[in-house]
């Protein structure tokens, strides 16, 4: 049976976990097309994978990924922010965001503001301890991904940020849409 790719389904581009995974679901079910197995089951593997081995910078720092991307969110934008605007900036629930930054801001690298309107709203900045934390990580950071993704040519890596940008566009904008 041949993919809708034109490679023959099922057709392993490496030896690692999910092509044995393949192989074995293949054996059972010869009859099936495994591509969008081989795609999504190494999408998968390779963010738990990343998980792990990419926050060694920040877990040194004391930081864990989700508490980077609050500090970050509010560095990158320039500006103060809700903490409704943070869950949409870190794609978390409101309930995560809440939590997190009450660790922040008992740390020293957050702090809030009332809204002179409206008392319900706070509105969020880092504080100069915060801002310090994560211009100081961004670099270790980014030349540990770098090191993660050597394994890449620069080719391949642009090939592949492509390719994933374009799925990601696709699901961002569709995914709600797809029912089986």
């Amino acid at each position: 049976m041949t993919a809708p790719s034109g490679r023959q389904a099922g057709a392993s581009r490496g030896d690692d976990t999910v092509s044995a995974v393949v192989r074995q679901w293949r054996a059972v079910h010869p009859d099936l097309d495994t591509g969008p197995m081989e795609i999504i089951g190494r999408i998968n593997r390779c963010a738990a994978l990343l998980q792990q081995a990419e926050d060694a910078p920040l877990r040194r720092a004391g930081l864990s990924r989700p508490e980077f991307d609050l500090l970050g969110a509010l560095r990158r934008t320039g500006h103060e922010l809700t903490p409704g605007e943070l869950a949409r900036e870190t794609f978390s629930s409101g309930a995560a965001v809440t939590k997190r930054l009450k660790q922040l801001t008992e740390r020293g690298l957050v702090e809030r503001r009332g809204d002179t309107r409206d008392r319900r709203v706070a509105h969020l900045r880092l504080t100069d301890a915060g801002r310090e934390l994560v211009d100081g990580i961004l670099p270790e950071q980014l030349t540990y991904e770098t090191a993660v993704l050597a394994v890449l040519d620069p080719k391949g890596q642009g090939e592949l940020a492509g390719l994933l940008g374009e799925l990601l566009g696709r699901l961002e904008g569709t995914l709600g849409a797809i029912r089986v």
